[in-house]
């Protein structure tokens, strides 16, 4: 770990919503120094979501394989995710992969409730992006339990979180820090 000795160490952990996304890739370059900065643990968090797959007797039932396939597929691109960007940066703070099941802005409030700090990608689309939330961050920074910080998706180099380039953290509910 890269800690001042000045710096305390915190027991809570910073959550990084991971998808795979160009926005959740920036917002774990963020966290990563981070966390050693402050010597908390990364919670990198992947949320898969039940498919609905027929309709039965007045109810929507999930085929087992199905599920397989979509909580499979959401486990490798956390962990292709997190190899990536850590091959980037190299030696970090402990990195906890979790899978949850649910729906992700749900999961992620719910994570936030033992975290430090909520930590998200923001959308890589247009030339609006920069401007809007996607659904899951904006959930996120109205119910969370700790500050949300959502990174823009693009390039974010690993200094941006001494920069303050990578944004600013928002206080759940959307007031000023």
């Amino acid at each position: 770990m890269h800690q001042d000795p000045g710096q305390r160490v915190s027991s809570l952990p910073i959550v990084v919503g991971v998808d795979g996304s160009p926005g959740s890739k920036a917002a774990l370059r963020w966290a990563l120094p981070q966390a050693d900065r402050t010597g908390a643990t990364v919670d990198a968090v992947s949320v898969w979501t039940p498919t609905p797959a027929s309709f039965y007797a007045y109810a929507w039932t999930v085929l087992p394989q199905v599920d397989d396939d979509v909580a499979d597929a959401t486990e490798k691109a956390l962990l292709d995710t997190l190899v990536e960007v850590t091959t980037e940066y190299g030696r970090s703070a402990p990195i906890r992969p979790r899978l949850m099941r649910g729906r992700p802005a749900q999961e992620l409030v719910r994570a936030s409730r033992s975290a430090q700090l909520l930590v998200l990608g923001g959308p890589a689309h247009g030339p609006m992006a920069g401007l809007l939330l996607g659904s899951v961050s904006h959930q996120c920074l109205q119910a969370a339990a700790c500050p949300v910080l959502v990174v823009p998706a693009g390039p974010v180099p690993f200094a941006a979180g001494t920069e303050g380039r990578a944004g600013g953290v928002v206080p759940a509910g959307g007031g000023s820090p």
